[in-house]
């Protein structure tokens, strides 16, 4: 192999996350945009989606193992990463009033962590 065409080949992870973060980010800003903003709807749903879609992606590796690890990463690491946002989600618990900060964490957590087992689930059964 060249030295051009290595170069080359190591940049294609890069390349792939970047496309799929690119991807990511612009969805979830849309779905951001598109929700009320009375409450953190974006970004709790965001979570949730980027939860199931991450279980299910995991687990499809498990069970099944037909995607590609350039999948994988271009949708797990790339898109899915920038789709769902911890920081933003912190950054916005810390401005609700305390009964409604309670309610997001509960909610962000619940909802994510039934989200990634209704993905694994998901993936099973297509398995």
């Amino acid at each position: 192999m060249t030295e051009r065409a290595h170069a080359l080949a190591r940049a294609e992870p890069l390349v792939l996350v970047a496309v799929g973060g690119f991807a990511g980010a612009g969805a979830r800003y849309a779905l951001a945009v598109a929700l009320p903003t009375t409450f953190p709807w974006g970004t709790l749903a965001a979570n949730a989606l980027g939860s199931f879609a991450l279980g299910l992606l995991l687990y499809e590796a498990q069970f099944a193992g037909a995607l590609s690890p350039e999948t994988r990463l271009v949708v797990g690491t790339g898109f899915l990463s920038s789709f769902t946002t911890y920081s933003t989600f912190a950054a916005e618990t810390v401005a609700l009033a305390p009964p409604v900060a309670a309610v997001n964490v509960a909610a962000n957590y619940g909802l994510g962590i039934a989200a990634v087992l209704c993905g694994r689930w998901l993936a099973r059964w297509l398995s």
